[in-house]
């Protein structure tokens, strides 16, 4: 029996693509903090597990030279979930660390992989129609994982702990074969469901040769296509719009989750779950769909300058929180839901300020350039986010986060944007 429909496939292969990548940023981070890591470690580690996604546009095109990207997809989520058994299964062994990275590395490599293939497919097995319809639902079950990670997996380590005595091990190992067990669930559903375009079995493979030379054309046309001046603004921007959020992203659940005599606000598993898994995750996508309906109003330009502000100044509340050390859950959660929300709309200017850049010939790749660099703006200040943290407390290090705002600030004021960019034309009869 061939199931037809793309509902039967777009929602759990955006599901697939989004738990990987939660669990590599954000869940590696929490059990890493329970194991005993120092925040330094925790942040140099896991903030190299950036690299496959600033890579990826560099070996994206060499996809198409092996296999189709349906064989890519399955084969991905096969190799993922082998690597959550993997984390599972070094966990309680003496040599945890070495063995966990070493998975979430595998882990993190099959993801971007996965995410080239995915994104690829979605074009070939959708009709144009089809495509314009489920962007909105690609993009809410990639939201879903979000939560799913972030939130309901965190919870469940935590309520493990509870019953089996704070065996910090035991619950996590729990909680990686669950995972493992759902992506061999995914594996199974999309060797089953996912459709097999021509486009996709038979396209036309290009020589490593040809695929060389067409990267060295795109690579080399990114940093050529306006006058020099307006090159270095742009990768300025691209590189350090998100500095105070590549430094703050790192440390804010270290922070959450710390101990209160750490200078920590001393949340549980369960209570992190809940405060930035999903109450943060639901205002950063309420502040990216207002940040959406916004430009399509008004055009970027019109709201540039209302969402740097929006992307920086509400990463005071941790200036508040760290001082206040509050208790209140309804406040911290009111506090990681004004910034996260702040940060979902300041960052709609980033995305598509990276759209703006990459009009024109290889739109395609320059974007995916662009989603490179992106990944190593958030990389590069994480890599040094934890050492800080430790050298100066929590207090002056979201103190700097602040002051580094004014970077933010600096990078936007030389941009040149179209006014019309963004707007939503209306149709003329």
């Amino acid at each position: 029996m061939k199931i037809k429909t793309p509902w039967a496939w777009v929602p759990s292969l955006y599901f697939a693509e989004g738990l990987p990548y939660v669990a590599v940023m954000t869940i590696s981070m929490v059990m890493y903090k329970q194991m005993g890591l120092n925040n330094a470690d925790i942040t140099f580690y896991t903030s190299w597990l950036y690299l496959p996604w600033v890579i990826k546009p560099l070996w994206s095109p060499f996809i198409d030279l092996l296999r189709s990207k349906r064989w890519w997809i399955v084969g991905m989520q096969l190799l993922i979930g082998a690597a959550f058994g993997g984390i599972a299964f070094t966990l309680p062994t003496s040599f945890w660390l070495q063995g966990t990275l070493f998975f979430f590395w595998i882990m993190a490599f099959a993801s971007a992989t996965h995410d080239i293939a995915a994104d690829g497919f979605y074009m070939l097995g959708l009709e144009e129609h089809e495509q314009a319809w489920f962007v909105g639902i690609r993009s809410t079950f990639y939201r879903l994982a979000t939560v799913f990670g972030s939130g309901v997996l965190i919870m469940i380590a935590g309520n493990l702990q509870v019953i089996y005595k704070n065996s910090i091990k035991f619950s996590w190992v729990i909680v990686f074969y669950g995972v493992t067990g759902i992506f061999i669930a995914l594996w199974l559903w999309h060797h089953y469901v996912l459709p097999r375009p021509k486009e996709d079995c038979n396209h036309q493979k290009k020589s490593t040769q040809e695929l060389f030379l067409g990267l060295s054309k795109m690579i080399s046309t990114f940093f050529v296509k306006l006058p020099i001046k307006e090159v270095v603004t742009a990768l300025l921007f691209i590189l350090l719009y998100r500095m105070p959020e590549g430094l703050l992203g790192k440390i804010s659940p270290l922070f959450l989750i710390d101990n209160v005599h750490a200078g920590g606000l001393g949340l549980s598993p369960q209570e992190l779950g809940l405060v930035q898994g999903t109450i943060g995750v639901i205002g950063l996508a309420l502040g990216g769909i207002l940040g959406g309906i916004c430009v399509g109003r008004n055009g970027l330009k019109h709201w540039l300058w209302p969402m740097v502000c929006a992307i920086t100044l509400p990463d005071a509340v941790y200036i508040y929180l760290s001082y206040a050390l509050p208790s209140s859950l309804t406040i911290i959660s009111s506090c990681v839901f004004i910034e996260q929300f702040g940060y979902g709309f300041g960052f709609t200017a980033y995305m598509l300020y990276l759209i703006y850049y990459s009009r024109g010939a290889y739109k395609t790749s320059h974007y995916a350039f662009c989603t490179g660099l992106m990944a190593l703006s958030m990389m590069l200040p994480g890599l040094f986010a934890g050492a800080l943290q430790e050298n100066i407390g929590y207090r002056s290090f979201f103190i700097i986060v602040m002051l580094l705002c004014s970077v933010t600030f600096a990078v936007t004021a030389f941009l040149k944007i179209d006014p019309n960019f963004g707007k939503k034309q209306k149709n003329v009869e």
